[in-house]
C-alpha cells in the first residue's frame, strides 16, 4: 500500500505467536521481584511493564531502559524455561520488552515499547516478533480480540498497525496468528540466475 509520503506500507502474516507464562515472578539484580509475562513471536520475550518500573520509554531514557532490559534479559533467561512446542530447538528468553500500557482512542488500541536486544542496544522499529509476542499476551489477556488493530510504537516514534488474524493451536498450545504493517523503502534490488549447465544450482 502506498503511503503519501511515497514509502510502501509493508505487510505480513506471522507465524504462530503464543503465551508461555503471564505474570511470571523475576528476580532481578538490583531491583527485586518483579511479574514479567513470557511469550514467543518468532522469538521468546520477557515483557514487563515498563510504567511500573517507572518508565515513560522515551528517548531520554534510552540508557536506563538499557540497562533495564539488560538486566531482566539475563534473570530470564536463567531463571525461566520456554520451549517452543513444535520446534525444540527454539528455547530460552534471548530479548526483553519494556512495554506501556494499553491505552484507546479512537477505537484503535496503542501502546510504546521497547525491545532490548544484545548485547545491549534498543531496537529502532517497535520490533516484529516483540509485537507478535505482545499480541498474544494481551489476547490471552482478552485486551485485543481477533481483528482489533492494535498500534504499536517504538520509542522514536515509528509505528506498527497490527492485528491478529486467527486463534489457532501450536502443539496444544493456544496461539495466534498475527499481521504486521509497517513503512518500508526500496533500498535495493538483486537478481539471480541459474544457468542449465550449472552442475551446483
Amino acid at each position: 500500500r502506498r503511503l503519501g509520503d511515497g514509502a510502501l506500507e509493508i505487510e505480513f502474516t506471522n507465524q504462530p505467536a503464543f503465551v508461555v507464562a503471564l505474570d511470571h515472578p523475576l528476580e532481578v539484580e538490583g531491583v527485586g521481584t518483579i511479574p514479567v509475562d513470557v511469550s514467543y513471536g518468532g522469538m521468546f520475550y520477557a515483557i514487563a511493564d515498563a510504567k511500573a518500573l517507572g518508565f515513560e520509554v522515551v528517548p531520554d531514557e534510552a540508557k536506563d531502559l538499557v540497562a533495564m532490559g539488560s538486566k531482566i534479559t539475563r534473570a530470564a533467561s536463567e531463571q525461566v524455561e520456554a520451549k517452543h512446542p513444535t520446534q525444540p530447538v527454539f528455547e530460552g528468553v534471548s530479548i526483553s520488552q519494556l512495554a506501556m500500557p494499553l491505552e484507546e482512542s479512537a477505537g484503535v488500541k496503542k501502546s510504546r515499547n521497547v525491545c532490548i536486544v544484545q548485547p545491549g542496544r534498543i531496537d529502532r522499529c517497535p520490533c516484529g516478533t516483540g509485537t507478535c509476542a505482545r499480541m498474544a499476551v494481551l489476547h490471552a489477556r482478552g485486551l485485543l480480540a481477533v481483528g482489533e488493530t492494535f498500534e504499536n510504537w517504538s520509542v522514536i516514534g515509528t509505528r506498527f498497525r497490527t492485528s491478529i488474524v486467527e486463534e489457532t493451536v501450536l502443539g496444544g498450545v493456544p496461539a495466534v496468528i498475527p499481521r504486521v504493517a509497517g513503512r518500508g523503502w526500496i533500498a535495493g534490488m538483486i537478481q539471480y540466475g541459474h544457468d542449465p549447465s550449472d552442475p551446483f544450482p
